[in-house]
C-alpha cells in the first residue's frame, strides 16, 4: 500500500495484554505506511492513561485484558477522548464480543488474523468517518439488526425528504462500501460522496455509519441476508 504523501501519519497506541502480541503488533506498525506507533499499553487502564497523555488518533484495542478489559477501555477513551477513535483488534469475533465493542464506541473491528494492509484501511477509514468494519463484520450486523426487530413494510417512496441519490448512497453505506468505493460506483468524485453522506445525515439526525445501517434496515429500505 502506497502512502498519500500529503497525509499525516495515524498516531496510533497499541493495547495488548499479551507482551509477545503487543511487541509484535507494534513491530508490523513500524513497517506500515502512514501509521506512527507512539505507545503500547498492557490493559485497559494504562490504554486509557495514554490516551489522556498523548492524545493519538487511533487506539488499536484488545478486548480480554486484566484490570480494565478493552470495551470499558473503548466506553471511557470514547467519553473523555472524543478525538482519539478506536478500532477493535482482537481473536474474537462472536456477538458477545462485536456487539458490545461496537455499542461502547469502537468505529472499527478486526480480528488479529488481519494483515497490514487491512489495518492500515481500517485505521484511515476511521478517521475519515468510515467504519472500519471488514465486510463479514458488517453483514452480520446487518443480521442482528434483522433479528433483532420486525422486518417492516416496504416504503412507498425516500423517508424523511432524502433525494434518491442521497437513498442510493444510503443503501451502498449499508451495504458496507466506503466512500471511494461508493465514488467508483456511482461515477462521482469523494468529495460528492461527502456532500451527499452529510446532507442524508442532517435530514436524518444519524451520526455515523452504524446508524445509517440501522436507519436503512428500520425504513426497509434494506432486507437482511439470506441465510
Amino acid at each position: 500500500m502506497t502512502q498519500d504523501p500529503e497525509r499525516k501519519p495515524a498516531r496510533v497506541v497499541v493495547a495488548d495484554d499479551q507482551t509477545v502480541v503487543r511487541e509484535g503488533i507494534v513491530m508490523l506498525l513500524g513497517l506500515l505506511p502512514g501509521i506512527e506507533v507512539v505507545g503500547a499499553a498492557a490493559d485497559g487502564e494504562e490504554a486509557v492513561a495514554l490516551v489522556a497523555g498523548l492524545a493519538p488518533d487511533v487506539v488499536l484495542m484488545d478486548l480480554r485484558m486484566p484490570r480494565c478489559d478493552g470495551v470499558e477501555a473503548t466506553r471511557r477513551i470514547r467519553a473523555e477522548h472524543p478525538g482519539t477513535q478506536v478500532v477493535v483488534l482482537t481473536t474474537f469475533a462472536d456477538d458477545e464480543s462485536l456487539f458490545p465493542a461496537l455499542a461502547a464506541g469502537a468505529r472499527g473491528y478486526l480480528t488479529k488474523d488481519a494483515d497490514g494492509d487491512e489495518i492500515v484501511r481500517a485505521v484511515h477509514s476511521v478517521l475519515s468517518g468510515d467504519a472500519g468494519l471488514s465486510p463479514g463484520i458488517q453483514r452480520r450486523l446487518l443480521e442482528r439488526l434483522a433479528e433483532a426487530e420486525p422486518r417492516p413494510a416496504a416504503p412507498s417512496g425516500p423517508p424523511d425528504g432524502l433525494t434518491a441519490r442521497e437513498t442510493e448512497v444510503l443503501l451502498l453505506i449499508a451495504e458496507g462500501l466506503s466512500n471511494p468505493e461508493i465514488a467508483r460506483r456511482l461515477h462521482v468524485s469523494t468529495a460528492t460522496v461527502k456532500t451527499h453522506i452529510n446532507n442524508l445525515f442532517t435530514k436524518t439526525g444519524l451520526k455515523d455509519r452504524a446508524q445509517a445501517v440501522r436507519y436503512a434496515y428500520g425504513r426497509g429500505l434494506v432486507r437482511p441476508p439470506a441465510g
